[in-house]
């Protein structure tokens, strides 16, 4: 093969479904079939074509990895924010005399349903706590207001 100047012509027989994915991406790309057929092969017969896919595929575990880690971090901040919250009611709320109990786990079915509701608009609507906390602490660290 030494000594080629110019391009050999090959032919190829494709699965029509292939052809058709291989046009479609061509297209897309405003590029020729045999520039991006010929690049496929030449990525496919390349020797670190594993080390870029190693590479690849540690990126990504890595991106995973960071994402897990933010979500335990949120996992950890709501569960010491309901944790402080429960602390705080059970010491600031008296206990209710018997007769007005009572009525209070007459109403509490209906004041379950409200909160649920109310959380699900919460939710549906846009930024929750989690973000708006991100952003107060992050707004107040660039002001120079963070704590020392």
């Amino acid at each position: 093969m030494v000594g080629r100047t110019k391009k050999a012509q090959i032919s190829v027989y494709l699965e029509p479904d292939i052809m058709d994915l291989l046009a479609h991406y061509a297209a897309q790309r405003d590029q020729s079939m045999s520039l991006i057929a010929q690049a496929a092969i030449a990525s496919f017969l390349s020797p670190d074509s594993a080390e870029r896919q190693e590479a690849a595929l540690a990126r990504r575990l890595g991106q995973i990895d960071r994402r897990l880690a933010r979500l335990e971090r949120d996992l950890g901040i709501s569960t010491e924010a309901f944790a402080t919250f429960i602390r705080f009611w059970l010491t600031t709320t008296p206990a209710l005399p018997e007769p007005a109990a009572q009525a209070a786990r007459a109403k509490v079915s209906e004041r379950y349903a409200a909160f649920t509701r109310a959380l699900g608009r919460r939710l549906a609507k846009g930024p929750q706590l989690r973000q708006e906390i991100g952003e107060d602490v992050g707004g107040a660290e660039k002001d120079g207001v963070g704590r020392s």
